[in-house]
């Protein structure tokens, strides 16, 4: 444009000829013949239809080069049917699942090097764009109502906790009217997860959003019915019982259907751990989250200029009735093994040896296992999500460990059992089993903590440090009264003797502790 308006004004102000302008502004004569030529068609239309625009509009557009009389010289109508047979062989993967296997364009130009044409790849690249192989998609711009609709995703993130690299989750929700970004961290994306998040999110902002939008995720549709009929789980269908929203779902690869969460995703993550990755627990990774999101949503939107935080408070008024938390856990039938020990998730967790073949319904939580029988609560397990672990608690094998003793110092079970424990039995009962069991027993009968044990097996070796018995232990942990001895009984035989003296030691040590 530039040269065109330097021909004119030399032209008509300077009076230059045509030749004088070609020659120093080194361009072609007919160049400098159709500038002119134009200009005052221009100006003859703009002076009959009394339309002084026309000329401007001519002094400020860009030249125009006339191109449809133009032919591709090196397409021909074969390599036209090549480039159609594998766009449509794209769109064929697309439709049976196949998308991440499609040829890019450059895929296509070197198919039709490798068959030997001579083609560029702006000349394919045009011809798939301008022949309308492949359209563009419209979309519609939404107006969300305060209150209406929330977005559900998920995002994976690794971390280092205690030393460890772990692949960790995040649940992300993200309001649609003001962008108000939550996120939590959970240890897997399966279904108590997605329960857990729902509950933290509508614990945090108070109230319950109308609609709930999720992609096709495996924790909220069970089953496709049809191209676009999708059956929810029963997570998501007891949530929804619960605090009464309505889901919907995106189409198939159709991310933009959820864009606020879909972006949001990113985002979080980048701004969250992109510079601080290693924690030392889980909670303060989560901890420095929820601060993340906090400061987040302390910013204005450029969109709007408005805070979401602030826009989060003009939505409460909106929003329905918060309930309170939901119990979130699933339900599993499972049968009791020779171990006395259930399976669930490659793991397993030991429950009271009287159970041994038969069937418990197990309660399971992220964070426990409840066992029940006959309607009963018998046995409650931390969850653990290593992979093919045994989880014993020896209070469940008392009743066995009664009648085979000596299969105590070898057992899993004692392995198990807190550390004091096991040194107080390798110190003072490895020769003897059976007391060390008939302590245990007499523990869990009283509910003795495994710390008034050890302080009174400690108070016992200060009194008599090397005759340390499970009688006199019992005696102590029961608190008794002191015991009067009669010394005017004749005492008979070797076994009363030896009871008589020990009754007699006892009953000191206890007198002494009150004392």
């Amino acid at each position: 444009m530039d040269t065109k308006q330097e021909i004119i004004r030399r032209y008509f102000r300077e009076n230059d000829t045509e030749r004088k302008i070609a020659r120093d502004m080194q361009i072609s004569r007919k160049t400098v013949k159709k500038y002119l030529q134009e200009y005052l068609k221009a100006e003859k239309v703009s002076q009959d239809e009394n339309d002084p625009e026309r000329l401007q509009d001519f002094s400020h557009s860009f030249p125009v080069y006339r191109s449809e009389g133009r032919y591709r010289r090196r397409l021909t109508p074969e390599m036209e049917t090549i480039i159609k047979e594998q766009v449509a062989d794209n769109e064929r993967k697309k439709k049976e699942g196949l998308r991440k296997q499609i040829k890019r364009k450059i895929d296509i130009l070197e198919l039709l090097h490798s068959k030997g044409f001579r083609i560029g790849y702006t000349t394919v690249c045009n011809y798939i764009r301008e022949d309308k192989i492949i359209t563009q998609e419209t979309y519609i711009k939404q107006v969300h109502l305060p209150g209406e609709e929330c977005e559900f995703d998920w995002a994976e993130v690794k971390l280092q906790i205690a030393g460890v690299q772990k692949r960790l989750y995040l649940a992300v929700f993200t309001t649609a009217y003001g962008n108000y970004r939550y996120c939590g961290l959970y240890t897997r994306q399966d279904t108590l997860a997605f329960m857990e998040s729902h509950n933290d999110f509508f614990e945090h902002v108070g109230g319950v959003y109308h609609e709930m939008v999720y992609d096709n995720m495996r924790v909220a549709i069970a089953e496709f019915a049809g191209r676009h009929e999708k059956t929810p789980t029963e997570a998501l269908t007891g949530l929804s019982g619960w605090y009464h929203f309505r889901w919907r779902f995106c189409n198939v690869r159709r991310g933009n259907e959820k864009g606020h969460v879909e972006r949001s995703v990113e985002y979080i993550r980048r701004k969250a751990f992109s510079h601080i990755d290693t924690f030392d627990t889980h909670a303060q990774a989560q901890a420095h989250l929820e601060a993340t999101c906090q400061r987040l949503n302390s910013y204005p939107l450029t969109t709007t200029g408005k805070k979401p935080m602030t826009s989060l408070e003009e939505e409460k008024s909106t929003l329905w009735k918060y309930p309170g938390v939901m119990c979130c856990y699933l339900t599993q039938a499972l049968r009791v093994d020779k171990y006395a020990t259930i399976c669930f998730g490659t793991n397993r967790y030991s429950v009271p040896d009287h159970l041994c073949g038969r069937m418990v319904e197990v309660k399971i939580y992220s964070n426990k296992l409840k066992v029940y029988y006959q309607n009963a609560l018998v046995c409650q397990q931390e969850r653990n999500y290593g992979m093919h672990q045994w989880q014993i608690n020896i209070e469940h094998y008392l009743r066995t460990l009664l009648l085979k003793p000596g299969a105590l110092h070898g057992s899993l079970a004692l392995e198990q059992v807190p550390t004091e424990l096991k040194e107080l039995y390798l110190q003072y009962f490895k020769s003897q089993p059976r007391g060390f069991i008939d302590i245990l027993h007499y523990c869990q009968a009283k509910a003795v903590s495994s710390k008034k044990l050890v302080d009174t097996v400690t108070q016992l070796t200060q009194l008599c440090p090397n005759d340390v018995s499970c009688e006199k232990v019992i005696a102590l942990l029961g608190n008794q009264t002191p015991l009067t001895l009669i010394t005017t009984k004749v005492i008979e035989g070797e076994i009363e003797h030896f009871s008589h003296m020990q009754l007699q030691e006892i009953a000191s040590i206890v007198n002494n502790i009150k004392n």
